[in-house]
């Protein structure tokens, strides 16, 4: 009899818990013994202490077929470039660089050699644009559709590292970039497909949306930013990206920095041909760039004494500010009511594809 015929133990699904309560969960009672490992499971990367000057930074990613890509509508260059970029954003997250990564796939007798060349010349290209080597990996078969596991290595200068917690209050929250582009862009996928099940002749219409659409399909690591903070010799207080959608990772840096964080919606740094767009297909742009995910932009908090630095930089918007933790996560809306945050992001066992 396996565990899960066994009618004495409770079964608790896992989705009753999702993503980030499974990980704390199951990692709660462990602790790291050796004394290189400076930060284990709960950030962007693990940080690990193996030199005098420099930290290593080390993560992992996994993309599964139906869960986090389709492929009918994910050209598989692209998925290979997206794969590596993923992971490239976590080691930013951490104020790192990246220098090596490994591959390993899963894949079924349906794709041919040249499916699996055509995934590789999109990791190949994201390894050139990031200047990463690819040093190793593994490939195995799947029953279940296409599997990849990117794992990282990056380094930081020890001064310089960065984690979700070290928010201060008075702290100003920023954000790179603009946000909600990416959800958009799969809005559009799964209405085209959707379209095309129904009929087959008729052509997707994706013109006027090549924004979305590559923020979706092709994202970019924020690198260059991170050598702009270094330029302006600002170290945030902690930092993580934004993958999962905005509200999920204000909560994350709120948990792990035990402080309140205020964002305004005025202040919500949101594209215009994203604006538009969201209107056009009865989308709330607000919720977009709040719960949308997959933007891998950077939410940091910085001293106040760095505003003048970052303040006409177009790339950086100041979105609110720190506060204790007693007053709790809260968005300001344009007529100055306050709402609680909530996580209404990417969760990948809550959510489908």
């Amino acid at each position: 009899m396996s565990i899960f015929e066994d009618n004495k133990l409770q079964n608790t699904s896992v989705s009753e818990l999702g993503e980030f309560g499974l990980i704390d969960h199951i990692t709660k009672s462990y602790k790291c013994k050796n004394k290189s490992s400076l930060k284990g499971v709960g950030d962007d990367a693990a940080v690990l202490d193996f030199s005098a000057e420099k930290l290593q930074l080390l993560s992992t990613d996994m993309l599964v077929e139906n869960i986090h890509f389709d492929l009918s509508y994910t050209p598989l260059k692209h998925l290979g470039y997206k794969a590596v970029a993923v992971n490239v954003s976590d080691i930013c997250a951490m104020n790192g660089k990246a220098t090596q990564i490994t591959v390993s796939i899963a894949f079924s007798n349906r794709f041919p050699i040249e499916a699996i060349e055509e995934l590789y010349s999109g990791i190949y290209l994201a390894c050139e644009k990031y200047n990463v080597d690819l040093v190793g990996g593994d490939t195995t078969s799947s029953t279940s559709g296409l599997i990849i596991s990117v794992s990282i290595v990056g380094e930081v200068e020890k001064e310089k590292v960065c984690y979700r917690k070290g928010a201060k209050i008075n702290d100003l929250v920023v954000c790179t970039g603009d946000l909600g582009a990416a959800y958009l862009g799969l809005q559009i996928l799964k209405r085209e497909k959707e379209i095309f099940l129904e009929n087959p002749e008729v052509q997707p219409d994706l013109q006027g949306n090549d924004y979305s659409l590559q923020r979706q399909l092709k994202a970019e690591a924020r690198t260059k930013l991170i050598e702009v903070l270094d330029e302006l010799n600002i170290v945030p207080t902690s930092m993580i990206d934004v993958s999962d959608g905005l509200s999920s990772e204000i909560l994350h840096l709120s948990k792990q920095s035990e402080i309140g964080i205020t964002i305004y919606e005025d202040k919500l740094p949101i594209d215009h041909t994203t604006m538009n767009l969201a209107k056009e297909i009865n989308l709330n742009p607000v919720f977009c760039a709040l719960n949308g995910g997959e933007d891998y932009e950077l939410l940091f908090t910085i001293s106040q004494d760095h505003y003048e630095k970052i303040k006409k930089d177009v790339d950086f918007t100041v979105i609110g500010h720190v506060t204790d933790k007693s007053e709790g996560n809260n968005f300001i809306t344009n007529d100055n009511t306050s709402h609680e945050i909530t996580a209404q992001g990417w969760d990948s066992i809550k959510n489908e594809n």
